[in-house]
């Protein structure tokens, strides 16, 4: 981080992530839960609902029934930045079963070529338009063969259809082929490691209500988290509130930002607490944030933070 400005925060209004309460935690924070399978996303997350007794819970990029893993939910006021997971680097582990007999040195041949940028249509089962669309294969890994079937490991940018991939790759081989098995090792930062089944996340619950906070707090992750692969601007106090009325970023109110930060790039919204106020896009990239005095830095797209969570501080 760089500091453009010295800037100390009051005590007195908002609150360190790591210090919120339970209940301050399910309204502003999310879940990473270990996906089964056969149901959809969408019925985990009615079943997260259910477990925290809430009204709104959103996951963050969709697995098919059959597929499990790691699947992000949001919870509450969370859910306005759950689109972020949508477009998140994603890894997954899977079986891709050929319908023709291995050779291994052209298979090996043929999924290199799938590696960087590709074209996918997406499958009739979708819930999206079927046209061409770029995606990035930024890894092809084989692991294992087992006669027809292929164990394979592939990092890839959100919303790439892996069923399509190894359909594609088959074809590639002059051989019909499809997705045996898949499940998402990864979502963003997020890791299988970070992940819990809906049993547990139940059992944290019930824990909390009998008076015992410490697995739930475990369980739930402040939304803040969401935000750590995203450039950052800290603001100051006197900002905040006027950002929650959705105001844009001005160059006054910047206290601090991260390197690297390009013009159009999505960036974070922060207090000096670390609080996520909103999520925008950069007017302006690191160098000129620091050079220039006066001007809007960022377009705000999406207000997290409820308006009066800071007094009001301006005209």
């Amino acid at each position: 981080m760089i500091v453009k400005e010295d800037a100390e925060t009051n005590p007195d209004f908002g609150k360190n992530p790591k210090k919120r309460t339970i209940e301050e935690l399910i309204e502003n924070g999310f879940v990473i839960i270990d996906k089964p399978s056969g149901p959809t996303s969408h019925q985990v997350a009615a079943w997260v609902k259910e477990i925290l007794h809430i009204r709104k819970a959103g996951h963050g990029g969709t697995l098919d029934p059959n597929v499990t893993g790691v699947l992000p939910i949001a919870l509450q006021n969370a859910a306005k930045v759950i689109g972020i997971m949508h477009t998140a680097t994603k890894e997954y582990v899977g079986v891709l079963r050929l319908h023709c007999d291995v050779d291994e040195k052209k298979l090996r041949e043929t999924t290199k070529k799938f590696i960087g940028k590709i074209w996918q249509t997406p499958p009739k089962e979708a819930a999206v338009k079927r046209v061409k669309r770029q995606r990035t294969i930024y890894y092809l890994n084989i692991i294992e063969i087992d006669g027809h079937d292929i164990l394979f490991k592939v990092g890839c940018e959100g919303g790439t259809y892996i069923r399509v991939l190894c359909r594609d790759i088959g074809n590639k081989m002059g051989c019909k082929a499809h997705m045996q098995e898949l499940r998402r090792t990864k979502s963003g930062i997020f890791k299988e490691d970070d992940a819990v089944i809906l049993q547990d996340l139940l059992d944290a619950y019930i824990f909390w209500k009998e008076g015992e906070e410490k697995f739930l707090r475990k369980v739930i992750h402040p939304v803040e988290e969401m935000l750590n692969d995203i450039p950052t601007i800290v603001i100051k106090d006197s900002a905040v509130d006027a950002i929650c009325h959705g105001a844009n970023v001005a160059l006054p109110g910047i206290a601090k930002l991260s390197t690297g930060i390009k013009k159009g790039s999505m960036v974070a919204i922060k207090t000096l607490k670390g609080e996520a106020v909103a999520i925008g896009n950069a007017l302006m990239d690191t160098r000129e944030i620091i050079e220039k005095d006066k001007g809007i830095a960022v377009d705000i797209n999406r207000v997290i933070m409820k308006p009066g969570t800071y007094p009001k501080m301006w005209k």
